[in-house]
């Protein structure tokens, strides 16, 4: 709105879009960064736990019959939802220095139980699907926060989509088939790239709610990251089966 001198109104109101519009992209950008630190800091401690020999021996059994997690494989595999739960539990009695310390904390966690990426994968098809998903990621989230279309229907959909996708996880554990393995990976990219735009718009949204209060503001912006990032995450677990890629 350009400035109109016979009205003083006209001023303030674009004053305050242009303040509105800084502070949205500062906290976006905040939100974006914890994100994108949290996974250098996850990849840093995968690479770490499938090629330095302490750590390898620490979370996983090779006896040459067979091969498996160690006891404290098995507490690493499982952790990640632990932090998970402490996080969303913890948002209004955790200080903001000790949710930044529990998300680091998450994300080097979430490293060591993927590590076994590693070892399943090739290190070059790894990063191939990695600069894909980070294409996908990026384009969907930025149409999730460009976009004037209200998303919330989008993401109830998708939020039934992957519990499907979860269901029929479980159930292929039993089955052990192909075709349906393929399927819900192809509906989990769905799901997941869905998500991306959904959770962007409604990390926005929440920008609204935390406007003066720079505790509130920082919290929402780690959980906000804790969503994208668990998109990306999954999408790109997802992305690697379609290549297919083996050791």
């Amino acid at each position: 709105m350009n400035y109109n001198e016979n009205n003083p109104m006209s001023y303030s109101t674009s004053a305050d879009a242009v303040s509105y519009d800084a502070g949205l992209r500062s906290y976006m950008l905040g939100v974006y960064n914890y994100m994108a630190s949290a996974l250098v800091l996850t990849g840093i401690f995968a690479y770490l736990a499938s090629h330095w020999a302490p750590l390898v021996s620490a979370l996983y059994n090779f006896d040459g019959r067979h091969s498996g997690l160690t006891g404290l494989g098995m507490l690493v595999a499982f952790a990640p939802f632990a932090f998970v739960i402490a996080l969303s539990l913890g948002i209004n009695r955790l200080s903001l220095p000790a949710m930044q310390a529990t998300f680091w904390a998450y994300s080097a966690v979430m490293g060591l139980s993927l590590s076994s990426v590693f070892f399943v994968y090739s290190g070059q098809s790894i990063v191939r699907v990695f600069f894909i998903t980070a294409i996908m990621f990026g384009s969907m989230s930025m149409w999730g926060y460009t976009t004037k279309r209200d998303l919330s229907g989008v993401g109830s959909f998708m939020f039934m989509g992957l519990f499907g996708v979860i269901i029929a996880s479980l159930v292929n554990m039993f089955l052990h088939s192909s075709a349906l393995q393929f399927a819900f990976s192809v509906v989990g990219v769905f799901v997941f790239i869905g998500l991306t735009a959904w959770d962007t718009q409604k990390i926005k949204a929440l920008y609204y709610q935390t406007q003066g209060n720079t505790v509130a503001a920082g919290k929402s912006a780690i959980m906000g990251a804790l969503s994208l990032y668990l998109d990306f995450i999954n999408l790109f677990l997802l992305m690697l089966q379609f290549f297919n890629d083996r050791r």
